[in-house]
């Protein structure tokens, strides 16, 4: 990798950059601090500048959405505290989904063994009653199958499927949901 030969030039931002600068004003008054905004406004802020917003979205304080314009957030979901969604490509997050406190959501990489370290995108889903656990890093192009939940501190780099829990480094199975206890 040289990074003297990166270039980002043919990145779509999705948008103008007077569109995204705006947005980073209105992320500086609105989401980056801990002062209490109600998420009604937040998520009336994330509509105007594109976002597909459901109803009932909380959205706690400090979370960072890089392009607002790529978010689909559908009802009843939960946003917690220090949530980063790095949104490079689409990320949808499904009805009655929680994503905890300082997850991370990663659309965008490097490819490392290109001399320019060329950016690598996809997109990220959370399916339907999906609980993401405090901490838990979400790679490029992951899928979380409905009511999958991913243990506090995961990594996870490969699809989840429907109706399982995943936790560790890389996240791996470790129950099924519709086993008996």
């Amino acid at each position: 990798m040289r990074l003297d030969q990166f270039q980002n030039v043919d990145f779509d931002r999705g948008s103008g950059r007077l569109r995204e600068v705006a947005w980073w004003l209105a992320r500086a008054i609105f989401f980056d601090h801990r002062f209490p905004v109600p998420s009604a406004i937040k998520s009336n802020i994330l509509r105007l500048f594109g976002a597909k917003v459901g109803r009932g979205v909380v959205i706690r304080s400090r979370v960072v959405i890089t392009f607002p314009w790529r978010l689909r957030v559908s009802d009843h979901v939960w946003i917690g505290d220090e949530v980063l969604i790095l949104n490079l490509a689409d990320v949808t997050i499904g009805s009655n989904a929680c994503i905890s406190q300082r997850s991370f959501l990663c659309t965008g990489g490097h490819d490392y063994r290109k001399p320019g370290f060329d950016l690598i995108t996809a997109p990220i889903t959370v399916g339907d009653h999906c609980w993401v656990g405090a901490v838990v890093f979400i790679a490029p192009g992951v899928s979380l199958g409905e009511e999958s939940v991913c243990a506090a501190g995961s990594v996870v780099v490969k699809d989840v499927a429907a109706g399982v829990v995943v936790g560790g480094n890389p996240a791996k199975v470790i129950k099924n949901l519709s086993e008996n206890e």
